[in-house]
């Protein structure tokens, strides 16, 4: 079985004017996190080639913030530039917020393959973990992007306190979009964050995916964050249940898996990495 391998690059990192309150890059909490505007291009360069050296297919520039406005619009262009120039084989993804139609043109003449813009859970949960912007807004960027003519790279977090009723109607929502690509995320308890939410149980983590992969049998489902804590040694049955990728390295602020144990692991047990997109 072939399976793809994604790697994330935080490219301008904390003070976001969200109040998301699962999220540690929030200017609402004070958490311990490296924070910068803007990363050397050399560094996101580098950051490529160690993706392409750990068998990644895909690669996310993602931006803290509300969206996108022409500066920082200009500069994820040329992020992607130097990272197609550098790794041409790479997928670019990009993942910088609320986008318009034609700012997201932008990027897909920058060489950007897929959008990642996170419906996070449903829209009826939604105001109970952010105040600051609203589900439509996420729900029409994404619509933004199919019109851009970009993939569509849109998940969410689940252990976030939401009920089953809302675990279905977000993933009718994501069906609405049709998504390439759909991540999972499993929300990780922070003392500094203003969310409290005991963690997932692994079986019930693996019964997420399987609901998603049936409510999204043409999308290849994705686990990401939380995969390491929630699953821990049952984190390589998330394949029997219907993943077909996983991030691998670190996420936005936390540490993951080290990629060469990954790696080792998933050869041995016969799985081989998505080189191309089919």
């Amino acid at each position: 079985m072939q399976i793809m391998l994604c790697a994330i690059c935080n490219i301008a990192s904390g003070n976001c004017s969200e109040d998301c309150k699962y999220c540690t890059q929030s200017s609402y909490v004070k958490t311990q996190i490296q924070k910068y505007r803007r990363k050397d291009l050399a560094q996101i360069v580098q950051e490529a080639k160690m993706a392409k050296k750990n068998e990644a297919l895909g690669f996310c520039l993602v931006t803290a913030g509300l969206g996108l406005d022409d500066e920082k619009l200009e500069y994820v262009c040329q992020a992607a530039h130097a990272v197609k120039k550098a790794e041409p084989n790479l997928l670019l993804i990009a993942c910088n917020g609320i986008a318009s139609t034609e700012q997201l043109r932008e990027l897909r003449k920058a060489g950007v393959f897929s959008y990642n813009h996170n419906l996070e859970t449903s829209r009826e949960f939604f105001p109970k973990i952010c105040s600051t912007h609203t589900w439509e807004s996420r729900f029409e960027t994404n619509l933004n992007a199919k019109e851009a003519g970009l993939m569509l790279c849109c998940g969410g977090i689940y252990g976030m306190g939401e009920s089953e009723d809302d675990r279905v109607s977000f993933r009718r929502s994501l069906a609405e979009l049709e998504p390439f690509s759909s991540p999972i995320n499993f929300f990780i308890a922070n003392e500094n964050l203003n969310l409290k939410a005991p963690k997932l149980e692994a079986d019930e983590a693996l019964q997420i995916i399987k609901d998603t992969k049936k409510a999204l049998p043409n999308s290849v489902i994705m686990v990401a964050g939380g995969r390491e804590v929630v699953l821990q040694e049952r984190q390589y049955e998330i394949f029997q249940a219907g993943a077909g990728a996983i991030v691998v390295g670190d996420y936005l602020t936390t540490r993951g898996e080290e990629p060469s144990r990954d790696i080792t692991k998933l050869r041995e047990m016969g799985f081989s990495f998505a080189s191309e997109c089919h």
